[in-house]
């Protein structure tokens, strides 16, 4: 049975995230995007707590399921927390997911957090706790539960980001690290920039949405092959620290130039830098400090040259969202109804899922036109254009090749001359 999961999302609890986010709005969105095993997010909030137990019974063991709904989509209890300590003179930033059992396992996580942060002020709390008394705590409570670094490569919260100062997993979590199988690569990093770093063969490479609305729901994913009746928790997180590639089938994932980390930039000044071509880390107009991206810090840390494979990696896709797909290709924006009627076609009878990895081209311009199939073709073939992302500024995908325009790495250039 494919389990296509999406472990890493967020309710309407936590900051910058759409009011329109419930449990009812997440199991239909999940089935629409293909996806029948999605984490919950946030079970640290108690109001959000109390809309899963509400809303959520259970279903295999340690998964759960929308009373009286007919989706089929399975829901694993998750959140994700926020680290804030000191540690080497500088201050440590790091974000971690954690997977729970079951509703008493979550309650008692919550209980001990709550001792070191206000759970309520945030669907992801910032704890005063090291990373490694986060493990500590969350396994001493439950063996079975799991525990991972969010988006590793981030500046400011990923454990491996220029901001955060860890040049290692092992650093960051100390003798915890025992009880890290897996990392998440983040939007801006891919599996082969990953591969170039030998440090993180031990760790399986994870790709979930970190989604703030309920359209950004699967824009990375997990794809697995689990026998539907052995289904469960447990099945699920060996699969993820065994990395056996008949379990593990693949991740779907960004391109990573569009993630809004990559290059290193300035977004006041739209300054956008590629480290590989400028090393320079103030900004050439007003003179302040870039921001560091993922592509610059992946290059300091690794110790492979880019095409490295290791001979156990997981493969992966690459893939661009599907409203993103049509709303380049009919020139209006991803929330307009426009979009959303085509989008609709295209799923209608499948999912979104089928329609970026599986739907032949042929089938796909039937039920929209020969530009959005054409578009299809290329991303999935790669032949694509790209202005990479950079200090929180989303990168700009050009599908059909259409733009000629000079890369943002050289605006800056431009306007001092």
């Amino acid at each position: 049975m494919r389990i296509i999961s999406d472990f890493h999302i967020h309710s309407r609890f936590a900051m910058a995230c759409s009011e329109a986010i419930t449990i009812p709005g997440i199991d239909v969105t999940a089935r629409e995007k293909g996806i029948n095993l999605i984490g919950t997010g946030d079970f640290t909030h108690p109001k959000w707590l109390n809309e899963i137990k509400e809303a959520l019974e259970p279903a295999e063991p340690g998964l759960f399921k929308v009373r009286n709904s007919q989706t089929g989509t399975r829901f694993i209890l998750s959140t994700e927390v926020s680290t804030v300590y000191d540690k080497g003179n500088r201050s440590r930033r790091v974000h971690h997911v954690i997977l729970a059992t079951d509703i008493e396992t979550v309650e008692q996580i919550n209980e001990r957090l709550s001792e070191k942060g206000e759970l309520a002020s945030d669907g992801r709390p910032q704890i005063s706790m090291t990373a490694p008394e986060v493990v500590e705590t969350v396994m001493g409570i439950n063996r079975n539960a799991f525990i991972f670094p969010a988006h590793i490569w981030t500046p400011f919260f990923g454990a491996l980001g220029m901001r955060t100062g860890f040049d290692s997993i092992k650093e960051a979590y100390e003798d915890q690290e025992k009880h890290i199988h897996a990392v998440e690569m983040g939007l801006s990093s891919n599996s082969p920039m990953n591969w170039r770093v030998s440090e993180l063969d031990k760790y399986t490479l994870l790709g979930n949405s970190d989604m703030h609305s309920l359209p950004k729901i699967g824009r990375e994913m997990n794809v697995f092959d689990i026998d539907e009746k052995t289904l469960s928790f447990s099945e699920v997180t060996d699969a993820i620290k065994k990395r056996d590639k008949n379990v593990f089938k693949f991740v779907l994932k960004f391109y990573p130039e569009e993630g809004k980390y990559h290059f290193d930039g300035h977004r006041q000044c739209v300054v956008s830098v590629d480290p590989e071509k400028y090393n320079i880390s103030n900004c050439p107009v007003c003179g302040k400090r870039l921001t560091i991206g993922v592509m610059h810090r992946v290059t300091d840390l690794a110790d492979r040259p880019h095409g490295y494979v290791p001979k156990d990696a997981i493969p992966y896709v690459s893939a661009v969202p599907l409203r993103e797909v049509i709303a380049y290709v009919i020139n209006k924006g991803e929330a307009t109804s426009a979009v959303e009627k085509v989008y609709q076609k295209l799923v209608a009878g499948s999912t979104e899922f089928d329609v970026l990895v599986d739907m032949e081209p042929e089938q796909i311009e039937k039920r929209s036109d020969k530009d959005i199939a054409q578009a299809v073709r290329n991303m999935r073939s790669g032949q694509i254009n790209i202005v990479p992302g950079y200090d929180g500024v989303f990168g700009r995908i050009d599908l059909l090749n259409k733009e000629k325009a000079a890369p943002l790495s050289a605006s800056w250039k431009q306007r001092m001359l």
